[in-house]
């Protein structure tokens, strides 16, 4: 009898995993619907300007977009191609950071503006799957969303074919049932473009993605569970070939203006551009100091503005590279 028992529990346990894994390989790569943003692109000098501003600089496109054999010059505030570039090595299985050049073949130049402005605003591909949350721009203004399109086509064709996608069955599993589209064409009003508390917040939660970073998130769905900017969020640590150093990695620190546990608490502003000007100072870190280097006096003046202006969160946060896997 309890042998039968057993044996049943067995064979339910069995049919149970085999369609989970059947309902894997038929959802992994499902599609959404999402509306096309009334987006086109520029040919206004001033407009393509302000697009190549933000690409180069907070919204730091180049630190993913660029091959990795430039990387150093990306780190270093450089310009380079934006021809497809970082191989994210996750427990997921490879991602491939696009060729998002002009190129016809191997970039965007046959997308429309329209499938462009999908891509950000609603995070759904131009085939309509649903893309990883690593661009979070869904919150980018009109006008901002309208400059990174018109400066995008205005990149000469790079013909480099970057490879598609490798999930392991973890990875499919997670784009079947977990993985969606996030923006949901909400859009606030962007605040004027000067030095002002309420332009930095714009730029920290909708462009430069700092609360993306310094909120502790859930590792599985990307949402976040801890106070925004109060850091607490771990990050592999990753060679100068992009390759993940096992057994390490980087907690993202309190940006909030605690006077025991904010690290920039007690910062004057000009201590705050400053450290932004000297870039990478500890090797491995996720953060994108060479684009963020290129940002002006006025946007970090206004970063500076927003995030002394939070609320202190008392929130330890361990200095440098640490030792163990990102929980």
């Amino acid at each position: 009898m309890i042998k039968k028992i057993l044996l049943g529990i067995v064979l339910l346990v069995a049919i149970i995993a085999i369609g989970f894994v059947i309902m894997v390989y038929a959802r992994y790569e499902r599609t959404f619907e999402a509306p096309y943003p009334n987006i086109k692109a520029s040919t206004d000098s001033a407009v393509i300007a302000r697009g190549r501003s933000l690409a180069f600089g907070p919204a730091h496109c180049a630190n993913c977009h660029s091959p990795m054999s430039d990387m150093t010059k990306v780190d270093n505030g450089e310009v380079t191609p934006l021809s497809g570039g970082f191989n994210f090595e996750l427990p997921i299985g490879n991602v491939y950071a696009p060729n998002i050049t002009s190129d016809e073949e191997t970039g965007i130049g046959k997308l429309r503006d329209e499938e462009i402005a999908r891509s950000l605003r609603y995070g759904v591909r131009h085939d309509g799957r649903a893309i990883l949350d690593f661009m979070p721009f869904y919150d980018l203004s009109e006008s901002d969303l309208t400059a990174v399109i018109s400066f995008l086509r205005t990149q000469a064709p790079v013909k480099n074919k970057r490879p598609q996608h490798e999930w392991n069955f973890l990875g499919k599993a997670v784009m079947a049932f977990l993985v969606k589209p996030t923006g949901d064409g909400d859009v606030p009003e962007s605040p004027a473009i000067d030095s002002t508390a309420a332009y930095g917040k714009y730029l920290a939660a909708s462009v430069a993605n700092c609360r993306g970073c310094h909120t502790k998130r859930d590792m599985m769905t990307g949402g976040y569970i801890g106070p925004e900017y109060a850091g607490a969020a771990e990050f592999e640590v990753v060679d100068e070939n992009g390759k993940i150093i096992p057994g390490k990695h980087l907690v993202t620190p309190n940006l909030t203006p605690d006077q025991e546990t904010g690290r920039i608490s007690g910062w004057s502003k000009k201590d705050f551009i400053e450290r932004f000007r000297k870039g990478r100072l500890i090797p491995g870190s996720p953060m994108p100091w060479g684009p963020f280097s290129r940002m002006s006096d006025l946007e970090l003046t206004a970063l500076y503005k927003f995030i002394s202006s939070l609320e202190p969160i008392n929130n330890p946060i361990p200095l440098g590279i640490q030792e163990g896997d990102p929980k």
